[in-house]
Formats: structure tokens, sequence, C-alpha cells
């Protein structure tokens, strides 16, 4: 024997093998598959390192940028994977990972993504997807009855009428609100006269023929930066997203928008669209959804609401109320890979009106015809997966009524927590949770009381102080690997709008308990009596006890 390493030889022969033989069962792969499919949280748990790593050390792991001439065989690149990408991901399925809106996946999701994967369906045309356009155009049906609520016979005609749409699936919510926005512009600039439309003839014409400075899309400055973009590449310009004052809630104040809304008409700026948010993304507040519509009716604009967070409380008979007047949006973006608990990659755009998504059709004489079932017609991507197949999946083995359950879990678990911070002294609730997602910082009781009674200037100073220490905390249990809380800059009305740096929690995962909840906690105030934040925490207490 030589002990020469057996290396992988490209061949025809070779090639016809990897799209056709699997792998054997002892091979490293196969191995990998059986262990996710036996224990999913287990084989995390087991790969995934704790501990972080600094990303340009991971970085050092990925500098080759040749591709490499000659193949390997799939168990190196399988081996490969768990040492150096497996072990250096974030463990987003973990109950003490509750900083993100990423939480664990229903089990069954593995192995139907293999079918789905398998299949590799396109759904721009049914020429390539043949039962997945019906279970897309379900699917869609679906969370637009969830919405709108119609009866059957809406969706018995309109659910697969070839020549309409009621919502685009689409990659996630910021592909969802840029369909929307893209539906109300051309929709606000039609074909009139001589005009053939904004669609033909671009935004500068259009302008030029209503008469029109510009348009505008409002939205509270709470909102998504996914509007941003979409203003950007619709050509209205990111000046034209116009935001909205909040009250002490995050909400959009309704006054100013009506009072913003007529500020625009006297310069000639179109308001094309009003975007109200249901689940802010830092504080998970929804606005004044049914306020919004009426003045996005008065003033002919299209009323959109970003749901892609908060829309599921709609199956919640406790809390759906909070999501009242969404019925009356023109369109309401889902991300389904939020809380509808699909893998990444999964969002969808739903219309009140099934013409509406017309405004944005498009068509080729060699795949997207006019008349077909395609629903490549009116979405901004091409090729897409079937990701409707998992969305459907979950509708179906979760149900309403399990849905239910994991928003009320999630709801009563974020009030829970909220109660447990307000009877920590060392802590101080900063937004209360109206959904799912709360904010806090570290401030012990004495600066609490200290901060009630400072001056302005003496607060901005404690303030300040606090910012570095809950930086430092949020940094540091990060780093640690046990437990992953985010951070975010908040203006709390309390302390003079000054910018506070805060933790921000999202509970949607059902495997976070009370006691990880707790160990949290306890783990923040420990960290808190680190040496490397001493001198702050020194300085923090001389501030507090100084005389005000």
């Amino acid at each position: 024997m030589t002990g020469k390493k057996k290396s992988a030889q490209a061949s025809i022969e070779a090639m016809h093998r990897v799209f056709t033989v699997p792998e054997a069962p002892e091979s490293t792969l196969s191995r990998i598959d059986q262990n996710i499919s036996r224990n999913l949280a287990g084989f995390l748990q087991e790969h995934i390192v704790a501990v972080e790593r600094d990303l340009s050390e991971v970085e050092k792991d990925f500098s080759d940028y040749a591709i490499p001439e000659k193949p390997i065989f799939v168990s190196e690149q399988a081996q490969f994977l768990l040492e150096k990408l497996v072990a250096n991901s974030v463990h987003t399925a973990s109950p003490s990972f509750i900083g993100h809106m990423t939480s664990a996946l229903p089990y069954f999701m593995l192995p139907l993504s293999k079918i789905m994967i398998a299949l590799n369906q396109n759904l721009v045309k049914t020429e390539t997807s043949k039962a997945f356009t019906p279970m897309e155009r379900q699917v869609l049906g679906m969370i637009h009855r969830l919405v709108y609520e119609q009866d059957g016979a809406f969706y018995r005609k309109w659910m697969h009428d070839p020549r309409h749409a009621l919502g685009a699936m689409c990659s996630g919510g910021t592909v969802a609100n840029l369909t929307a926005l893209w539906v109300a512009r051309n929709n606000a600039f039609p074909a009139e006269g001589s005009f053939r439309g904004i669609h033909q003839e671009g935004l500068f014409r259009a302008l030029r023929y209503y008469g029109c400075e510009g348009a505008a899309i409002l939205v509270s400055r709470r909102g998504h930066y996914s509007l941003r973009k979409a203003a950007d590449v619709l050509g209205l310009g990111r000046e034209f997203l116009v935001p909205v004052d909040t009250d002490d809630d995050n909400k959009i104040q309704t006054d100013a928008l009506r009072e913003k809304c007529i500020e625009l008409h006297r310069q000639k700026i179109r308001v094309i669209a009003i975007c109200g948010i249901a689940g802010t993304t830092e504080t998970g507040n929804v606005d004044p959804l049914d306020a919004m519509a009426d003045i996005a009716r008065e003033f002919g604009a299209h009323f959109h609401v970003d749901a892609a967070w908060g829309g599921p409380t709609l199956f919640s008979r406790t809390h759906r109320h909070l999501m009242r007047g969404i019925e009356k949006a023109d369109s309401v973006t889902f991300d389904a890979h939020k809380q509808l608990y699909v893998p990444m990659g999964a969002g969808l755009v739903v219309f009140r009106d099934p013409s509406l998504a017309s405004a944005v059709e498009h068509h080729a004489q060699y795949i997207i015809r006019k008349g077909s079932r395609d629903l490549g017609s009116t979405t901004l991507e091409g090729s897409r997966p079937g990701m409707s197949m998992l969305i459907q999946s979950g509708l179906k083995i979760l149900a309403r009524e399990g849905y239910e359950i994991l928003i009320d879990q999630g709801i009563d678990k974020a009030r829970t927590f909220a109660e447990m911070i307000d009877n920590e002294q060392d802590f101080e609730l900063v937004t209360q949770p109206e959904l799912n997602i709360l904010t806090y910082r570290f401030c012990p009781k004495n600066v609490q009381d200290a901060l009630a009674r400072a001056t302005a200037d003496q607060s901005e100073k404690i303030n300040t102080c606090l910012n570095r220490i809950t930086k430092f905390i949020q940094k540091t249990q990060r780093e640690r690997g046990k437990a992953f809380v985010s951070r975010t800059r908040l203006e709390p009305a309390r302390h003079d709008h000054f910018p506070c740096i805060v933790f921000r929690v999202v509970l949607a995962n059902p495997l976070t308990t009370r006691e990880i909840l707790a160990d949290i906690l306890a783990e923040q105030r420990e960290l808190a009596t680190e040496p490397e934040i001493q001198d702050e925490i020194s300085i923090l207490h001389q501030m507090a006890a100084s005389p005000q």
C-alpha cells in the first residue's frame, strides 16, 4: 500500500454519477442527513460553536478566489462545510437566540424542502411548474382570505382566474413591499388621452403630463428600510419617502400624516401611497391602520400595510383586533419566513382588488404569454422556487389553531418578560410589548431615580454613560455565545427624546422558556460587574449620587 490519497476525477461518467447516484449510507453527507432527520436541534447544538469567532478569522477559510481545476469528493466538501461553515454559523434556532426575527423551524420543513429542491420547479411559467402554479395561487388565496375575509364565491371566481392575481409570491418582505409600491406608482399615473401610462413613458413624462412636481410615499419614522429602497428603485428618490412623526408608543401620528398630505398637495407632489406598519421592526408596534385607511382614501392614495412581521397576528382571536383596519388596505405584505415559520426566502403581497396587479403585468412570447395562467407576468422576480409548497404545508399541518397558539404564546411570553424586567432593580423597560417585541436596557434603580429628577444636561450625561454600558453588555453577551439579544437606538419621550441604546428582544421561538429569559437577565447583570466596564459603572453611580 502506498498510502496515497485517492483523488476525485472529472469524467463524463463521474458527471453522470453526481446527477443520478445518491451517496452511500455510510458517507459523510448521508450521516449528516440522517443526524438532521433524527434530531435537528441536537445536530445544530453539536455542530455550531457557541463562542463567537472573529469574522476576519473566518474569512481566512474562504480566501481562495480561483475556481478549482480538479474536483473533490462530496465527502470532503461535506466535512469542510461542517468544520468551517456550520461551526461558524449563527444558531438562530436556539431558544436563547432572541435578538432577531429568526426562529426555530418545524421539523417537517426540512424533508419537505428536499422534495421542493429535488423537483426544482420554476414558478415563472406553468411549463416549468405545472401543479406548483395552482398551489401558489391557492396560498395567495388563503392569505388573502385571512386578511380580507371575502366569501367563498369571491375565491371561486378569482383565485384561479388566469387574467387576474390575488397577489405575488416574492423572496421576502423587501421585494413584496417594492411590488406593492410598483403597483401603486403605475396606478397613480395611468394611461390617459395622449399619455400611454408611466409603465410605457416613464416617470418624467408622467409628472409632466399630470402637472406634478414629484411623487411621494408616506410612512412613519419607524418604517422599514426596504421602503427607502423602493423609493429609489421606482425613480421617486429617497427624499420622496416622506417620514411622519410617531407618538410615544411608536405609532404614526395621524394628524401629522394628514397635514403632510395637505402640504405635499400644495407643492403639487402626488401622494401615490401611504404605508401603515403592522409590527414595527424595532418595537413591534402597530399603526392606527383604520384611521390611516381613511386618510389614504381622502387623498386618493394607495394604502399599503407592511405586515411582514405582525400579519400572522390575524390568526389569533384574542389579538387580531390589534390589526383593525388592515382589511381596508389595497395591499398587504407578509414575510412567510418570519411568523409563518418557513425557511428563509419566502414573502408575499396580497391585493384587495384582483385587478390591481395588472398594473405591472409583463409578457414575453417565449414564456409568459398574455392570457396564460403564469404568475410570472405580475411578479418582479422571474425564476422563482416553489416556496409556496412549504407555506401551504405549514398552513395545513399547523392550521389556524396551531398558528394561533404560536402567536398567543409569543405575545404572552413578551408580557411576562416585560414584568420580569419591571421587577428587576438593574433594568429599565423602554417599550412595552404590543405584539412580541420589546426593548429594555441596563439602568439600575438609583440611576432611574436620578434620571427622573435630573436636568436636561445631567440626563444627557447619564444616558450617554448608560449607552456605553448597554452596548458593552450586548456585545460581550453575544461574544460569550450563551445567549443573544440585539440592540438598537430609540428616542424615548421620558428621556427628552435623547438617543438611547437599548436591548431588543423578539419572542417568537416557542422553545424559549421563562427560565431561559431569567438566565439572560442574570448573565447581563453579571456582565455589568466585568472589570472592563467598572470605570463606566463607577462614573454612572457618581453621576446618579450627585446633587440634582
